[in-house]
């Protein structure tokens, strides 16, 4: 059996064909890529309400986004900012992808996005009427907009996909669950599905949400707020946005014509024991059931995208299983994340997304801010520039507050260079 419960011989290849980004790095993917390769920072002051009583000010907003400009009017008053976000990824990842829905057998296309906090802005507001003005000033939209299923379902409705939806809920990591549903989904009938996740919990209600973990960086300088496997670290910078991919079959890709980023090749997860207890983290295992699925071998990746939440003892986790499944030191690893933040449900479908333009573009892109690495993590942090190492295939970490923790690999394929 797979990790996913396929049994042998019946996995269908998925190759990514699209790509929809809405990120602080910029708006649509070649925007995204050259603010990466550029190591230029989408982190900054928080705008989007006053931040000068909470102890968090810096976050990663997305630049220049105008709902009005990327989603029907009618679905901007009944849908929160993380739909709005995901509305517009998923027609970029389709118009990418050269994918007419209207082509495809409805019910052989699916939608599974991951959720983190659900629609908080929008939550906030209509609560904000409820204690103001009463009962009857709670809009009726607001018993869907704050779903975290709501995403999933706006999407799936605006493109006729009536085959299998769901929603994962893993904090950071439901980035690469939703992709690993999405794959397990082509074993199963699916010819195309629309994947990833978007985040948008950057008003008062969702950053005071975020505050009890007290992993969220409180320095005020965007230059130092997020410095993961730093000796400087003190926790992440909270941002917005996400991605979302087309993933299909190789086959049915083939018969379209279409290109394709990469294919996804392995996925697993696990679910760390609770602190105090005597088993160890699970995210080395986790990684190597990944390996096995995707049927390749540690000797065979070129690079590890990090989950790098930038505090000591998570990053020293994170290095220690690295080490383990790798080798010390043996294999490059990057967190371009330190420029957008970490996005909840959209940080780890972004990453997915950036490490499939590294590989088609032969690049291995760089942490941007970490100067002076904790001592004892023996990783090869990719920092300062780029490396042009024409990688083939990369592993992506993700973790979840709370114990989540998920590994995807993907791989070149027949290299297609879609970043030029």
């Amino acid at each position: 059996m797979s990790a996913l419960g396929i049994p042998e011989g019946r996995r269908r290849p998925a190759v990514v064909t699209g790509l929809g980004v809405v990120a602080p790095t910029g708006i649509g993917v070649r925007q995204h890529w050259e603010s990466v390769l550029a190591g230029k920072s989408g982190l900054g002051r928080i705008t989007r309400f006053d931040p000068s009583s909470y102890p968090v000010k810096v976050a990663g907003e997305v630049p220049g986004w105008e709902a009005r400009e990327q989603v029907p009017k009618g679905l901007i008053a009944r849908t929160d900012r993380f739909t709005h976000f995901a509305l517009a990824a998923a027609e970029a990842a389709l118009a990418d992808a050269a994918v007419d829905p209207e082509q495809l057998p409805e019910y052989e296309m699916a939608v599974v996005t991951a959720s983190s906090s659900g629609g908080t802005e929008f939550g906030q507001r209509e609560m904000e009427q409820l204690y103001q003005k009463g009962p009857a000033w709670v809009g009726a939209y607001q018993s869907i907009a704050w779903f975290y299923a709501a995403t999933t379902g706006q999407v799936s409705i605006r493109h006729g996909m009536r085959g299998p939806c769901g929603v994962i809920c893993a904090e950071q990591a439901g980035g690469l669950d939703a992709l690993g549903q999405s794959r397990r989904l082509l074993d199963t009938g699916s010819r195309l599905v629309l994947s990833g996740g978007t985040d948008a919990s950057l008003c008062p209600y969702g950053l005071t949400a975020q505050l009890p973990t007290g992993a969220l960086s409180t320095e005020d300088d965007p230059t130092r707020a997020y410095l993961p496997f730093d000796e400087a670290a003190t926790g992440y910078a909270p941002g917005e946005g996400g991605a979302i991919l087309v993933v299909e079959t190789e086959e049915g890709a083939r018969e379209r014509g279409a290109k394709h980023y990469g294919r996804i090749l392995g996925y697993a997860a696990g679910f760390d024991p609770p602190a105090g207890s005597e088993r160890p983290p699970v995210l080395a295992s986790v990684i190597r059931r990944a390996l096995v699925d995707a049927g390749v071998g540690a000797d065979d990746v070129d690079v590890v995208f990090a989950d790098a939440v930038g505090t000591p003892d998570l990053d020293r986790a994170e290095a220690a299983a690295i080490n383990e499944v790798f080798g010390v030191g043996r294999i490059p690893v990057t967190a371009p994340k330190t420029l957008t933040g970490r996005l909840y449900a959209g940080g780890a479908a972004l990453d997915v997304a950036t490490a499939l333009l590294s590989l088609s573009a032969g690049v291995i892109p760089h942490t941007a801010g970490p100067g002076r690495a904790a001592s004892g993590l023996g990783i090869d942090l990719v920092v300062d520039r780029p490396r042009h190492t024409a990688p083939r295939t990369a592993v992506v970490l993700a973790r979840g507050h709370g114990g989540f923790a998920s590994a995807l690999v993907v791989d070149a394929g027949d290299r297609t260079d879609h970043t030029n």
